[in-house]
Order: C-alpha cells, then structure tokens, then sequence
C-alpha cells in the first residue's frame, strides 16, 4: 500500500467472512518466529508499506466459510484520517513454507 498524500494511521481492518480481522507484525525471538498484534501502522506519506507472511499481516479468525483459491471476499481498512476503504480480496494457492510461527497466544483458554 502506498500514501500519496499527507501521513496516516491504518487502524482496523474487518471482512464480513472472519469474527475479527487483526494487524499482526512478526518477530524472531531467538530462531522462533512469533507473532503479536499491532495496535495500529503507521503509513508515512510517499512511501510503501507491506504487508506479507513474515512481517506484518493482517490474521483473520473465526472464518466463517473456507477460504479457497479463486474465491474471493470483502475486506474493509480503517485509518485514522482517511475515508475507510473496503477491497475484493481473491484467495491464492498457499505458496512454500515460512519459518515456523508460534501460534500459542492466539489459543484461548
């Protein structure tokens, strides 16, 4: 994603298909890949922003439906400036392996 005009905060980000839809960002600690939510990202203006395996990313939970290549859903950013802006999102084929992602905090009791 890239700001072309004055800097911005994205905030939130929701899909009718998921519970929650969270900003997550991806950490090595100590050769474990872990992961932990962001409250917000900040997109400094002119510049681009990536969101990718790895790194940060947004974690949807509590699919409603399979998610499968082809098919695709709705997916709304909110910022803390700008208008919110909803895109059609279309599912991939999962690519080849990232490192290992410690998912443990992300069970509930």
């Amino acid at each position: 994603m890239r700001v072309s005009g004055p800097p911005d905060r994205l905030l939130s980000a929701s899909s009718p298909i998921a519970d929650t839809v969270e900003l997550h960002g991806s950490t090595n600690d100590a050769g474990v890949m872990r992961m932990r939510p962001v409250p917000s990202l900040a997109l400094p203006s002119g510049q681009s922003v990536e969101l990718k395996p790895g790194g940060l990313h947004l974690m949807m939970m509590g699919l409603k439906r399979p998610l499968t290549p082809g098919s695709s859903f709705p997916l709304t950013l909110t910022f803390e400036h700008s208008p919110p802006i909803t895109a059609m999102v279309t599912v991939g084929t999962a690519g080849a392996a990232g490192p290992e992602m410690d998912h443990t905090m992300h069970m509930k009791p």
